[in-house]
């Protein structure tokens, strides 16, 4: 398996990064006309899209978008197609992303994770977050949630957003110092 940039993958392997946007993260993408809008808009210079590819298909695929005059970096999009999660892709290719980010001056990376499953999956979900956030964010449980991916890769959770996803649906933040 390689890690590469997106900029050099034909049709197809785009076609490829665009279902599995809509298969595996359909709140974010529910069409595939709108995960190849996503692609075309974030695969521009000075962003950083890569994929990871074995035998001419795309397994998984993430980026990075810089911010504050390119010393912190978005991560955003991650995703690995189902049946090679858990196999060590992603943390591939978010380790492939923070050297780029150091590459380019990057002293920060930072993701926002929505927690708007309608049950909830982390402890912060259907929680009054206005009632007593410090005690939340430090008692925090990622659950089944992808933060305890981030959680393991060094990441940090260094802010809530209460409600960003509809009421005891908040946006998570996380960060890490490259």
């Amino acid at each position: 398996m390689k890690i590469i940039n997106m900029d050099t993958l034909n049709e197809k392997q785009i076609n490829q990064s665009a279902q599995m946007l809509t298969d595996e993260l359909p709140l974010g993408w529910a069409a595939f006309g709108e995960a190849i809008d996503e692609i075309k808009e974030r695969l521009v210079p000075q962003n950083t899209l890569l994929a990871a590819v074995e035998n001419g298909e795309v397994l998984g695929w993430c980026g990075i978008l810089p911010s504050y005059e390119g010393k912190v970096f978005e991560l955003h999009p991650l995703v690995v197609v189902k049946h090679m999660q858990r196999k060590g892709i992603g943390t591939m290719l978010v380790k492939a992303l923070e050297d780029a980010a150091r590459s380019r001056g990057g002293i920060t990376m930072w993701l926002g994770a929505d927690d708007d499953k309608p049950d909830g999956e982390t402890s912060l979900a259907n929680v009054d977050l206005y009632d007593n956030l410090p005690k939340h964010i430090k008692e925090f449980d990622p659950g089944t949630h992808q933060t305890a991916f981030y959680l393991k890769m060094g990441f940090k959770v260094v802010g809530v957003m209460p409600d960003a996803n509809g009421i005891g649906r908040p946006d998570i933040y996380l960060a890490k110092r490259l």
